[in-house]
């Protein structure tokens, strides 16, 4: 039995090395191995040690809201941001899941192959306080995207939404030209005083 044991604390002693070699340097990875202390990151405590689920978990995310439809556009605009700045997408929804997995199902294949992870969260409450509340808590979201022919979009186009009522930076993607021509309001400005340029 002892030349089992042995064996099979060589393996795990060898697959503990090999995760440790993949974040630190080439002397570090030396030092650690001859286990001396030579220029090992605090020689003591040696630094954590992550699985590629959990590297994987860590990437930035784009939010994206989804109501009851889902325009190509809207789609097209999210997998090419997500893919360029190599961003995960986690799709905000108020419907069923049903209803959001029958509106995902075309694009699945197409994330898929571009490597951008989909998460898929049912909100519930009031759609605003719900998706503040949500991206609060999930400091990985480096902005959220919504269409314009929406609630949402559309109070943005409108000028009607309160300053700062999401904590990330909102995209309003065009998907009806007809709703990008419409002049946003500003707020505080008066109807009847010129704007001066």
């Amino acid at each position: 039995m002892t030349p089992l044991t042995n064996a099979l604390k060589k393996m795990l002693n060898g697959l503990a090395h090999e995760d440790a070699g993949e974040y630190l340097t080439p002397r570090q990875k030396s030092a650690y191995l001859q286990n001396t202390t030579m220029n090992v990151v605090n020689s003591d405590d040696l630094p954590p040690v992550l699985s590629e689920k959990a590297v994987k978990n860590t990437r930035r995310r784009v939010a994206m809201y989804m109501g009851s439809t889902l325009p190509s556009k809207m789609m097209d605009y999210v997998i090419e941001t997500c893919s360029s700045l190599d961003h995960d997408l986690s799709v905000l929804t108020f419907e069923t899941g049903a209803v959001s997995s029958a509106l995902l199902e075309p694009y699945v294949k197409q994330l898929e192959e571009r490597g951008i992870a989909l998460e898929a969260v049912k909100l519930s409450g009031e759609p605003i306080p719900g998706l503040a509340r949500y991206l609060r808590s999930h400091s990985e979201i480096a902005f959220m995207a919504c269409k314009d022919t929406g609630y949402l979009g559309r109070s943005y186009i409108n000028g009607t939404q309160v300053k700062n009522a999401l904590p990330v930076p909102v995209v309003v993607v065009v998907v009806d030209p007809k709703a990008a021509e419409a002049r946003p309001a500003v707020q505080g400005e008066e109807t009847g005083r010129s704007k001066i340029a």
